[in-house]
C-alpha cells in the first residue's frame, strides 16, 4: 500500500505539466493558473485542518542520524514557512510554468528533475552530507545525462530560453528544499503545506494587483484543468505522498518519486503527441538512475552505532514534506 500511494503521488505530480499545457490551450494564462492553483489548494488544505484537527500535530521525525537541530522560535518557524511559499515556491512555480509555455512538457520534466542531484551537491557543500564515491558516480551520470538531454534535441521543440527557465526552476527549487529542511520537522506536514500555499497565493495575488489583475473569465474547460492542477496535482499528490512516506520511509519514497518524469513523458506522448529522441531518452535514463542510486545507498546502509551514524539529508523526502513544486 505504501509503494502504491507513492506511485499514485508521482503520477499526480507528473500529470501537472500535461494539465498545464491543456489549460494553456483552453486560454488560461500562467498568472491565472498559478493564482488559482495556490489559492484553491490553500483553501482545501485549510478546510482539512478544520475538519480533522489531528492533522495539526507533528508525526515522528524520520530523518535518522544524529544531525543537531538548532533552536528556533515559533514565530520564526512560521515566518520561514510563509516565506517558503511567498518567495521560494511562487518563484519556482512561475519559472516552471513560464518554461512550459515555450517547450515540451516531457523535456521540461527531465530538466527539472536534475534538482535532486543539485540538492545533494549543495548539501555536501554546506556540510549536511558527505561526498562518497557512489555520489560522485551519480553526479557524473546526472551531468552527462543532462548534457545528452539538451544536445539531443530533434523530435522535440527545443527552446533555449525555455531550457534556461527550466534550469532556473530547478535551481530555485533546490534552494527552497534546503531552506525547508530547517523547518520541515518543526511543523505538521499539512500545517506547513497550508502556510506555504498561502504565502505563494499572497505573492501571486499582490503581483496580479500590481500588474492590472488576472483574467478569471475562463471557459468550463479552463476551470476543469485548473481544478485538476489544484486538486489532483497539488492536494491529492501531496497527501498521498505523506501517506506513502509514513508506510515506506523516506528513501523508498524518494526512489519511487523518480516515476514522476516518466509519467510526464508518457502522458505527453499519448495526449500531446510529443516525442523524445533516443539520445534524450538515454540522457533522461542517466538522470533518473543517478537519483535512484543516491537514495538506494541510504536504503542499504545500516550502522548499529548511532554515535557513528552519518548525518542524513533526504532530498526526496524534504521535497515532499515541504510540498511539491512545479
Amino acid at each position: 500500500m505504501g509503494a502504491a500511494l507513492c506511485l499514485l503521488s508521482a503520477a499526480c505530480f507528473g500529470a501537472m505539466a500535461i494539465f498545464g499545457k491543456l489549460a494553456y490551450d483552453a486560454g488560461v494564462s500562467p498568472a491565472a493558473l498559478l493564482l488559482v492553483r495556490f489559492s484553491l489548494a490553500a483553501v482545501l488544505l485549510g478546510m482539512m485542518l478544520l475538519v480533522r484537527p489531528g492533522l495539526r500535530r507533528r508525526g515522528p521525525d524520520l530523518r535518522g542520524g544524529d544531525r543537531p537541530v538548532r533552536p528556533m522560535t515559533r514565530g520564526r518557524v512560521l515566518a520561514i514557512a510563509v516565506g517558503l511559499g511567498a518567495i521560494g515556491y511562487a518563484t519556482q512555480a512561475s519559472l516552471f510554468f513560464s518554461a512550459l509555455e515555450l517547450m515540451d512538457a516531457s523535456l521540461l520534466a527531465l530538466i527539472l528533475y536534475t534538482y535532486p542531484v543539485m540538492v545533494t551537491v549543495a548539501a555536501v557543500s554546506l556540510g549536511r552530507d558527505r561526498l562518497t564515491p557512489t555520489r560522485g558516480v551519480a553526479l557524473a551520470a546526472a551531468t552527462v545525462g543532462t548534457l545528452l538531454v539538451l544536445l539531443g534535441a530533434g523530435g522535440v521543440s527545443f527552446h533555449p530560453l525555455g531550457a534556461l527557465l527550466a534550469f532556473a526552476s530547478a535551481i530555485t527549487y533546490t534552494g527552497y528544499i534546503l531552506v525547508a529542511d530547517t523547518v520541515v520537522h518543526r511543523l505538521a506536514p499539512v500545517v506547513l503545506s497550508v502556510l506555504v500555499m498561502t504565502g505563494a497565493a499572497g505573492t501571486l495575488g499582490v503581483r496580479a494587483l500590481l500588474t492590472g489583475g488576472v483574467d478569471l473569465d475562463l471557459g468550463a474547460s479552463g476551470w476543469v484543468w485548473l481544478a485538476c492542477i489544484a486538486v489532483l496535482s497539488t492536494v491529492v499528490a501531496m497527501l498521498t505522498f505523506f501517506a506513502g512516506l509514513e508506510r515506506t520511509g523516506p528513501s523508498t519514497a524518494a526512489i519511487l518519486s523518480t516515476f514522476e518524469p516518466v509519467v510526464t513523458a508518457a502522458l505527453a506522448t499519448l495526449i500531446l503527441g510529443e516525442s523524445l529522441t533516443p539520445v534524450q531518452l538515454l540522457g533522461g535514463t542517466l538522470v533518473l538512475s543517478s537519483v535512484a542510486v543516491l537514495q538506494l545507498r541510504r536504503t542499504r546502509r545500516s550502522d548499529p552505532d548511532p554515535d557513528r551514524a552519518e548525518p542524513e539529508f533526504h532530498p526526496g523526502r524534504e521535497r515532499a514534506v515541504a510540498t511539491h513544486n512545479s
